[in-house]
């Protein structure tokens, strides 16, 4: 079975808000964190996602501003398909990332060193992802994809300063995420919601717009699924032939 990203990437963000005392962690706490999600990786990239789902859990539970070891808790409930877990994973992704958010303001030291430490175990799960892309060739669609939107994440990681200059905006790839797994809910009208709010951070996000024109197309809205399909080619997803085919036929029916 290949694995699915119920799409993409997750990392450092933020939105505002009072960071707790007990959310900060020790070095000893931090390294056994880490020791955990790159196990949980290791997992996750065999497609052993009852084992991934416990080691991520063991990250967090020794670091409660892991935002990495969130998004891929709600990748691994995603792929055994237990959305509510998936949803309930990647709200708490949006909130430890408001809590990470807050330390720009209140502890610039901390915050730049989250940073950097997100920015290396990016590095790390993207080789896992890559070499396990080679290593058999039937996970390779799946990782491929999210190895592609790791990068770009990893790029804009470096790229970026502890600046509370800017307004807090939720992660990108958590919101599509976390639309995809309230879609596989059947929450339509929330799923719609959270991937309009992607693209609103990222409008260059085509997964984002390719998973918003296969909607409205189910729900006869073919004008924007048109314009939605044309943003997501536009921005480098290739989109399914068949939801070309069916978006045609519907039109040739009107």
């Amino acid at each position: 079975m290949a694995a699915r990203a119920i799409l993409a990437t997750a990392l450092v963000a933020a939105l505002s808000a009072t960071v707790q005392p007990q959310q900060t962690s020790d070095d000893q706490s931090r390294r056994e964190a880490a020791r955990h999600y790159r196990a949980g990786q290791e997992f996750y990239a065999s497609e052993k996602f009852d084992r991934a789902v416990e080691e991520f859990t063991k990250a967090i539970e020794n670091d409660k501003l892991f935002t990495l070891a969130y998004y891929f808790l709600g990748q691994s409930y995603g792929n055994q398909r237990r959305y509510a877990s998936a949803i309930k994973a990647y709200q708490d992704c949006i909130d430890a990332c408001r809590a990470v958010y807050a330390l720009r303001q209140t502890n610039r030291f901390e915050a730049e060193r989250r940073r950097e430490d997100t920015i290396r175990e990016l590095r790390q799960t993207i080789e896992v992802l890559r070499t396990q892309t080679k290593r058999v060739s039937s996970l390779g669609s799946g990782l491929s994809l999210q190895t592609t939107q790791l990068e770009q994440q990893l790029q804009n990681l470096e790229r970026s300063q502890t600046s509370v200059e800017a307004p807090f905006q939720a992660p990108a790839e958590v919101l599509l995420a976390l639309g995809s797994a309230l879609y596989h809910n059947n929450q339509i009208e929330e799923a719609e919601r959270e991937w309009l709010a992607s693209i609103e951070v990222n409008p260059k996000l085509g997964e984002a717009h390719n998973n918003l024109a296969a909607l409205y197309l189910q729900q006869g809205r073919l004008d924007v699924a048109e314009s939605e399909l044309k943003l997501a080619e536009k921005y480098g997803v290739r989109v399914n032939p068949e939801l070309k085919k069916d978006l045609k036929s519907a039109r040739s029916r009107k």
